[in-house]
């Protein structure tokens, strides 16, 4: 089984804070930063202020399944962090896979989208 790409380090979060672009929705705030590596990571987090440790891996469980089906609709060669905000810890899949598409639409990193998709 392939690994998944996703960001694992703190050193790499910081990097992406620091230097990356973010925009937000009202469930997540989406930050990106070019990288050379020529695929896309994905780092999650969540605050324990979201609820449990059993609410917040359900949230990461969310955002990373809307991050591998829609894959093939973003842009290669990026790192992305994915901050839950509070409002996401009663959403459904659908509505962070809509928040997470939004968010792709507005950093223009969202290729081959289907018609009526935002962005």
């Amino acid at each position: 089984m392939k690994r998944f790409p996703s960001i694992r380090k703190n050193g790499e979060f910081r990097k992406v804070y620091a230097r990356g672009k973010s925009y937000a929705n009202r469930l997540l705030v989406m930050y990106i930063l070019p990288n050379e590596l020529g695929e896309t990571r994905i780092g999650i987090s969540v605050s324990k202020k979201i609820g449990n440790s059993v609410t917040r891996h359900h949230l990461v469980r969310l955002v990373r399944e809307a991050f591998r089906l829609n894959r093939d609709r973003i842009q290669e060669g990026i790192d992305i962090i994915i901050v839950a905000r509070a409002a996401a810890r009663d959403s459904d899949y659908h509505q962070i896979e809509s928040a997470f598409m939004h968010l792709c639409g507005l950093h223009r990193i969202a290729v081959n989208q289907k018609p009526g998709d935002q962005g």
